[in-house]
Parts: C-alpha cells; structure tokens; sequence
C-alpha cells in the first residue's frame, strides 16, 4: 500500500491535518500506528514428525526452538509441543533422559521440566490440524488445546522429512500444504491468531507456505523447493547427526535476544545466508501487513506481560517496619543508580566450541 493511497483513505476518512502540520508527518504517523503489533498473548505451535533414532536431530531441534521461547517468556500454559518419538529414553541413548543439540552436550535440552503434550502415536495429521483449528476431540485436556484467540500472535515450527507440497508424520502420512492452506484459513475465519509466524526445517520446506492466502502471515523455510536441508554435524559417540543446519545458525541468533531485546523479525529472517545452510532459505512476507524490520522478534518469540525492570531493592514490608529500614532502601536505591544492569542467561549453544 502506497503513501498516495495511504492519503486518499485519510482524505475520505475526514482525517484533519491539523494547522500547520504537514501530510506527510500525519502519513507517518498512521504507518508508525499500522507497524505496531495489537497483539495481547503469545502461543508456539512446536511440531517433531519424525520418528526412529537416526531421526534425533528433529527432536533436538523441536525441543531446542521449546527451551528459547520457553526462556524468553512463552509459558508452558501456551506452548504445544508435538514430539512424534521420544529420544531421551531409547534404548539406543547412552545417556539416558536426555538429549543434546551438539557434540559437546553442553545443555540437556529435554532438562527437567519439558511438558510434551502430543507424544509418540499422538502426533498425527489429524490431531495437528484438530490442534490449529480448535476441533480437538470430546475429552481432550486443556494442556493438549490451541486457546488463541484474535489477539493471539502464533509461533508455528515443523521439522522432519519433507518433499514438494508435503510434510512426512510418522512415516506413515503426510500434511500437504493445501491441508496446512485450509487450516490456518480456519484459525483466520474463526478468530483464532493476530498474525502468525511459520518456520519449517525440512527439505523444499518452501512448498509448504505456497497455498497460504489468509493474512497477517510471515514464513520462513529452510530450503526452496528442489532443495534439501542439511543436517550440521555429527556425535560420533552416538552415531547420529545433532541438529539440523538452519535451526542450529537460528538458535545461534536467538541465544543473543533477551526478553527487553531489540533484535527484529528482519534480521531473524536472515540468520541462515546460503554459505552457512547449503541451502536457500525461503521468506514469505506479501502477506504480512508489517515491515519485518520494524517487529521484534519478541512479538513471537517472546509473551506479552506486565514487566517492569528494576536495579533496586522493592520496598514490600509491613508499614510498621517502613520507617525502620527506609533509611537503607534509599540508600540501596542509590547505590543500585550507579551500577550497570544485564539480564543474564546461560548460553544454551555457544558457537565458539565449534571454532
């Protein structure tokens, strides 16, 4: 949409300029206003379809992908995560009830507290799309349900075996993107997302944003059609490949955003150049109605609350004890103005043991 029809819309609107005030601030203005999200809640759709253990690196990336929302304030309330098998006890692992994304296994991504709620034989094309479309069957959990709703942003990842137009679960069926099209049209007509993120590593994982017409989509794949997806390196303790090449340079870029970080959409969408995947990452955006490089990234990878970053002590005492300590509180309060302030977190995948 151009500015020149921008401003006939104003014009027909009866959108007064103001004295003094030129159209074109007033045009920004209304364009600052369109690139700022609406949204109110957070969700991520997070989907492992393969099985079998030469399949490991899926799990480590689906799980992988849950920990960083999952750190970034996505609670697991409002993550579904969908693991078709469960690596961390195969009889195969030598480690048992757990699971690495790389060769140094540095951080046991399956940890103590993962919540799956879609495990093993669960993970069908039926319950996927049942999921998106809120036609879950009569007594499924509401731990198992997609509560969106029209304020809702959507984080959508699927990784595993795919081809042109198709997404493989179990080995046994397949989602085509016609399928995948006609679900998110339902999630749109029924009020069920804001805007949603897709974000597929597999192989021609572009094919599978190509039927999309339903606005307010941004998508991301890690191949063009035609193309495979690489898989980055191997644990030959174990004999399998750890993670694939696109989720592992995105986890290397997630791992630097903090929940008040000021990393974009934009320059997520370009973390994967061909020199690094092998392959061509594909980016779908026409159907977005925001500028990527104007959205955080926390508008999907993080959640939407009440916080409030503080470098000083909060006073919560009861009154009669107030005026006891007030004296040192100030004095907290003034030392704390001094002091330079990080949110730190642990690094889950640090680049420089592969260097």
């Amino acid at each position: 949409m151009g500015k020149l029809f921008i401003f006939a819309v104003l014009l027909a609107l009866n959108v007064s300029l103001g004295v003094g005030q030129e159209p074109s601030n007033q045009l920004n203005q209304y364009i600052d206003a369109v690139q700022r999200s609406t949204h109110t809640n957070n969700w991520a759709v997070l989907v492992d379809a393969s099985r079998f253990w030469f399949n490991y690196r899926h799990v480590a990336n689906v799980l992988s992908i849950y920990r960083s929302v999952k750190r970034l304030g996505i609670p697991d309330s409002q993550i579904i995560l969908m693991i078709a098998d469960d690596m961390a006890c195969n009889p195969r692992n030598p480690r048992p009830g757990q699971v690495y994304n790389n060769a140094n296994q540095h951080i046991n991504v399956y940890g103590d507290d993962v919540e799956v709620d879609y495990r093993g034989y669960e993970v069908t094309v039926e319950n996927f799309v049942r999921l998106l479309t809120g036609r879950t069957q009569n007594g499924t959990a509401r731990s198992k349900k997609l509560l969106t709703d029209a304020g809702s942003n959507v984080l959508i990842y699927l990784t595993g075996h795919g081809g042109d137009g198709f997404l493989k679960f179990q080995d046994s069926e397949e989602i085509t993107s016609q399928e995948l099209a006609d679900a998110v049209e339902q999630m749109w007509e029924k009020k069920r997302y804001n805007e949603l993120f897709l974000m597929v590593d597999t192989c021609q994982a572009a094919s599978l944003y190509e039927k999309f017409t339903s606005p307010n989509i941004l998508a991301v794949a890690s191949s063009l059609v035609g193309e495979d997806s690489l898989s980055h390196h191997v644990d030959s303790s174990i004999g399998v490949y750890m993670i694939d090449r696109y989720t592992y340079y995105a986890l290397e870029f997630l791992e630097k955003v903090q929940p008040n970080s000021d990393k974009t959409m934009g320059e997520f969408l370009k973390v994967c150049p061909k020199r690094l995947c092998i392959s061509t990452v594909g980016v779908r955006k026409d159907l977005y109605r925001r500028d990527p490089n104007k959205v955080p990234i926390t508008d999907f990878f993080g959640s939407i609350r009440p916080t409030e970053i503080t470098t000083g002590r909060v006073n919560i005492t009861l009154a009669e004890e107030e005026d006891f300590i007030e004296a040192l509180l100030q004095q907290e309060e003034t030392n704390s103005q001094h002091s330079n302030f990080n949110v730190q977190f642990e690094s889950q995948f640090p680049k420089d043991l592969f260097n």
